[in-house]
């Protein structure tokens, strides 16, 4: 059994390789996909179905907003196995100030440069080549191998929200955010939250005619530090982690010589599956309700940031059983691919995993090719051992979780 799962295993990776996959990721990072460009994800879009139609993988388009579109793909299985979903978001962030050309694909020896080279465009191509494998050898899975390239998850996540919504299931799901070489079977829930506070214009030289709304933000913030982040310390999970908080920005007055009447704080929450939107919203609340009954002149408005607001979904935490066949079958895959028993990473900021963990009702793992820290970076490169590697371990998941003839 063992000697022919390397049989196919070799088969199929002998049907892609390394350098197409290195070419597959340069011509996907020529097609800028960031949320500046007038069509954001449309052309790369254009470029997968084009993949996939000289492939002749069947694939649907799935409408997220005007012609904006999530693309499924699906090598049909015999029927007898399990089916799986190899899950990458097709954006990336802007190019920034990147030192080195964003959208050229330059590569140097063993390294591709350009935006989305690790997040995720790099992910992206293995996982369509590991359908092309499969398409190309004649290799039947038993239960359906399918990928979803999805649209937004840098800004709002509503193309996995729209996959998740629309009842795309399967039996298990690998999101492909670059983990270099660690997996993921929990990550925090995320949660931008921001306070307003009101005081009353006063000029500086009479500061006592006014009510400094800065004054107040220092004594919320001094409040959180002594009651919230001590109590975070001690909420932990172990495949996520403390839950913790980042006071991010805070922005007010207008002018040294001016009492400040206003005050913005934004604040960013990282939580458990014991915790909710609800109860952390409430813990703040309090604190404010606290400081106003001290104090009659204290005026604050706690509300969720829009710009951190789904459709539909929260931003909630992904948690899979470490018991599921996905799990123990990934890692058996991985410490076959790397020679070394792979490590769980508690430390994984939030991804499009949760929504089809939580929503989907779909086991799912993030594990994929090329190394987080160098995401969103000036430098952004992945290599062609990573690639490679990705490829064999998505080879040899289909074998092993689907199962094949």
């Amino acid at each position: 059994m063992k000697e022919r799962e390397e049989r196919m295993s070799e088969r199929l990776f002998a049907a892609t390789g390394t350098d197409e996959a290195m070419e597959l990721t340069a011509r996907l990072i020529r097609i800028p996909s960031h949320w500046e460009v007038p069509e954001k994800e449309v052309e790369v879009v254009r470029a997968i179905v084009a993949f996939l139609e000289a492939e002749r993988i069947p694939y649907e388009l799935q409408r997220v907003e005007g012609e904006r579109y999530n693309v499924i793909a699906r090598i049909h299985g015999a029927g007898s196995g399990r089916s799986l979903a190899l899950v990458g978001h097709l954006d990336t962030v802007p190019p920034f100030d990147m030192t080195v050309p964003p959208f050229d694909g330059l590569r140097q020896e063993n390294r591709l440069y350009g935006r989305g080279a690790v997040d995720m465009k790099g992910p992206v191509a293995t996982m369509l080549l590991t359908l092309a494998a499969f398409a190309r050898t004649g290799i039947v899975p038993e239960g359906d191998l399918c990928f979803a390239g999805v649209l937004a998850e840098e800004t709002n996540s509503d193309g996995c929200e729209t996959l998740v919504a629309s009842g795309f299931r399967t039996d298990g799901a690998i999101v492909g955010e670059p983990s270099a070489g660690e997996y993921s079977i929990g990550h925090r829930g995320l949660e931008w939250i921001e306070v307003e506070f009101f005081g009353k214009r006063a000029h500086g030289a009479i500061p006592e005619a006014g009510v400094n709304a800065i004054v107040h933000a220092a004594s919320f913030v001094k409040c959180v530090q002594e009651r919230i982040v001590p109590e975070l310390r001690r909420r932990t999970h172990p495949a996520m982690g403390q839950s913790v908080m980042n006071f991010g920005t805070i922005n007010g007055g207008t002018q040294p010589s001016t009492v400040a009447d206003r005050c913005l704080i934004r604040l960013d929450r990282r939580y458990l599956p014991d915790e909710s939107v609800e109860s952390i919203l409430a813990e703040y609340q309090a604190i404010l309700d606290d400081l106003a009954r001290e104090d009659p002149t204290f005026k604050a408005e706690l509300r969720r940031m829009p710009e951190n607001l789904m459709r539909i979904y929260d931003h909630v935490p992904l948690e899979t059983s470490p018991e599921d066949p996905l799990v123990t079958t990934l890692l058996s895959v991985l410490e076959d691919v790397r020679g070394m028993p792979p490590s769980l990473s508690t430390r994984r900021g939030w991804t499009d995993a949760a929504l089809l963990s939580r929503y989907g009702r779909i086991p799912t793992v993030v594990y994929g090719p090329g190394n987080i820290s160098r995401s969103h970076t000036a430098e952004e490169y992945i290599t062609a051992e990573e690639l490679a590697e990705g490829l064999r371990a998505y080879l040899l998941l289909a074998l092993r979780y689907c199962g094949a003839r």
